[in-house]
């Protein structure tokens, strides 16, 4: 398992080389968020984090992913600063013997992050900046789980 929370952008594929190379490994499903401008007016997407807090509560939530899941390897990368539209912002991937597994431990993970990783976003708008509020549909995808 790895977790970093970084500025730096990341490469998928350097990211991936090795991922899940453990042998019982049947599937690895991977997961890229970008910054969406769905309004055509995001200048840019501010994320601001607590460094210890952030990489001890993503840890956590990668490691109940594991001990749900029968998971061979976890990967989870989150980057924090200023994001300009399309910009990757966060990578779940997940290794295990079975899709099924990979897949609803990656969709757990990103449903966790989305709501439970201590990060605070503002979006930056030609017209002014404002914080992202959670959003119930939010909610209702950690419900199921």
């Amino acid at each position: 398992m790895r977790v970093s929370v970084q500025a730096e952008a990341f490469d998928l594929g350097t990211e991936l080389a090795g991922f899940g190379s453990a042998g019982s490994t049947g599937a690895v499903v991977t997961f890229t968020g970008v910054v969406r401008d769905e309004t055509g007016t995001l200048e840019a997407l501010e994320i601001e984090h607590y460094a210890g807090m952030t990489t001890r509560a993503i840890t956590e939530i990668a490691q109940k992913a594991q001990a749900r899941w029968d998971l061979s390897d976890v990967l989870v990368i989150h980057r924090y600063g200023v994001l300009g539209v399309g910009a990757p912002i966060m990578m779940v991937a997940t290794a295990s013997a079975h899709r099924a597994a990979a897949f609803e431990a990656a969709e757990y993970l990103m449903d966790y992050l989305k709501s439970r990783a201590p990060f605070w976003k503002k979006e930056v708008r030609s017209e002014g900046a404002q914080w992202v509020a959670a959003k119930h549909a939010d909610q209702d995808a950690l419900d199921r789980w």
